[in-house]
């Protein structure tokens, strides 16, 4: 029997995917253990930066942390960038781009993406983005295998359509479905395939 526990968790807006604050100062900054009371162990399977929201998977077990960030699990982001993203700007995507990674060059791997036709049925977020008078914009669904910080920004960034919103939607076969911004379920397993 698994004696590890599991959560599944809509991350709002503003949080840090961390349990500790690492820096001396706060700086207002809102850490997970404020949604919920999480056991004593639990880690965030990845992350999701400050501002980025959705699906967070959460374990007191190492080895299911380290399988799910593996290339072997797809990770789905709904993405709203500024401006209409284009079909050649979604090829230079699907067939990796250069972006950089702690001061070095890398080449994201091949990855799925495709226009959304219509915009999600997201909660308005807490901060405006901002308003019609800035230009169109439009959301795009990215499928990678690989997740390095801040990966998808940059991605959209170096094709000319820079990130304003980003969810992540999916972790394998888990979605984020209808819960609730800040909602934390606890569920027997984290089954990812």
């Amino acid at each position: 029997m698994d004696q590890h526990r599991h959560f599944i968790l809509n991350k709002p807006y503003g949080y840090l995917s961390q349990f500790v604050y690492n820096e001396p100062r706060r700086k207002n900054r809102k850490l997970l253990g404020e949604l919920h009371d999480f056991p004593e162990g639990t880690m965030s399977i990845g992350r999701l930066d400050k501002d980025s929201e959705g699906l967070l998977l959460l374990t007191t077990d190492g080895k299911m942390s380290e399988y799910i960030r593996s290339n072997k699990v797809e990770k789905e982001y709904w993405v709203e960038v500024d401006g209409m993203m284009t079909e050649a700007a979604i090829e230079q995507l699907q067939k990796g781009v250069e972006i950089s990674i702690h001061g070095k060059k890398y080449q994201t791997s091949t990855c799925k993406a495709k226009l959304l036709t219509e915009v999600p049925k997201f909660p308005p977020r807490g901060k405006k983005l901002r308003d019609a008078r800035h230009g169109p914009t439009s959301w795009v669904a990215i499928i990678l295998r690989e997740g390095k910080f801040r990966q998808v920004r940059k991605m959209t960034a170096v094709v000319g359509f820079p990130t304003l919103r980003l969810m992540r939607v999916r972790i394998g076969a888990i979605d984020l479905g209808e819960m609730r911004v800040g909602e934390v379920k606890e569920v027997a397993a984290l089954k990812t395939f």
